[in-house]
């Protein structure tokens, strides 16, 4: 298969209430499968939030009981991997036809990671855990490591993920390129005006497509009890966007509110593009330069 419709979801989840969020995944991606979308990628974290602006009752020293329960009520609505909600969103995607990826909070025991889940019209195919939890994000969120850093070969093309400001981290992003990856997914939670440039530079690294998906949130998607430490309505802008393997942008950046943006992706562009730069051929100079990447499971980190 050459040519690749893929759609960017641009939404909110309804924060901290899983079983709703997971019905607004339901509906997006048939609505993005009607325009005739083959992938659907949603933002980072979207089952069941980003908890942007929430600081979880949390000073270096110090937490309050309040904050506990705000954790508490986090993990109640992420989602077990696997377990029951894989297997809807599997059934998402196999009514739809879809590949879908997919940001969610997985809870494993008491820890949550930031991960994000692969589907195809035949089931699930597995997941990455987000290596390196940014800044505050650390006080809920435990780390990733190698054994979750797949690169999918599907019908649609080599197909992968790498989360927010994972895609700053320069040996991750050769990893991917190393696997081969054709469509590069890049879930985020980042709508800064500096992130599109990022997206364009990966896209023309790499020589891959970048599908990057970010949610429009406002202060209303919040609980009443349980609200951001932000001012303003509109918390995040959104910004997703689809680039080309020569960096050029094909679809978005979004700022104006909750959207799908859709764009055909010709795969063929990616040998053209690798005629002049092929960062794991012969431009990667591995008589100079070598990467190791270590796949092996690792015990928990301990937050």
């Amino acid at each position: 298969m050459s040519k690749v419709r893929a759609a960017v979801v641009q939404a909110a989840p309804v924060m901290f209430d899983r079983e709703r969020t997971l019905g607004r995944v339901t509906d997006l991606a048939a609505d993005a499968a009607r325009g005739g979308a083959q992938l659907v990628v949603f933002p980072e974290a979207f089952v069941s939030g980003y908890p942007r602006g929430i600081s979880f009752g949390t000073v270096v020293g110090s937490r309050t009981p309040e904050g506990r329960e705000q954790f508490r009520r986090y993990w109640e609505s992420s989602l077990d991997v696997p377990g029951p909600d894989v297997d809807t969103l599997a059934e998402v995607a196999r009514a739809n036809r879809i590949h879908l990826v997919l940001g969610v909070i997985e809870r494993d025991g008491g820890t949550l990671y930031c991960s994000v889940l692969f589907f195809s019209p035949e089931g699930y195919l597995g997941k990455h855990r987000k290596l390196m939890p940014t800044a505050a994000e650390r006080l809920v969120w435990g780390f990733g490591d190698g054994s979750t850093m797949p690169v999918y070969d599907t019908p649609l093309g080599k197909l992968g993920a790498v989360i927010c400001w994972e895609n700053y981290m320069p040996l991750l992003r050769m990893a991917m390129y190393s696997k081969g990856i054709q469509i590069y997914c890049a879930p985020t939670a980042d709508c800064r005006e500096t992130w599109l440039p990022t997206m364009r530079h990966i896209a023309a690294e790499g020589r891959c497509f970048v599908l990057s998906s970010n949610q429009f949130v406002t202060r209303a998607d919040y609980p009443p009890d349980i609200q951001p430490e932000l001012e303003g309505e509109i918390l995040c802008t959104g910004g997703s966007c689809i680039v080309g393997p020569l960096g050029q942008v094909l679809a978005g950046p979004d700022h104006r509110g909750q959207t799908i943006i859709c764009a055909e992706l010709d795969l063929d562009d990616i040998p053209r593009a690798k005629f002049d730069f092929d960062v794991t051929g012969h431009y990667a100079r591995p008589d100079v330069f070598q990467l190791r990447v270590n796949e092996e499971p690792q015990a928990p980190v301990v937050r």
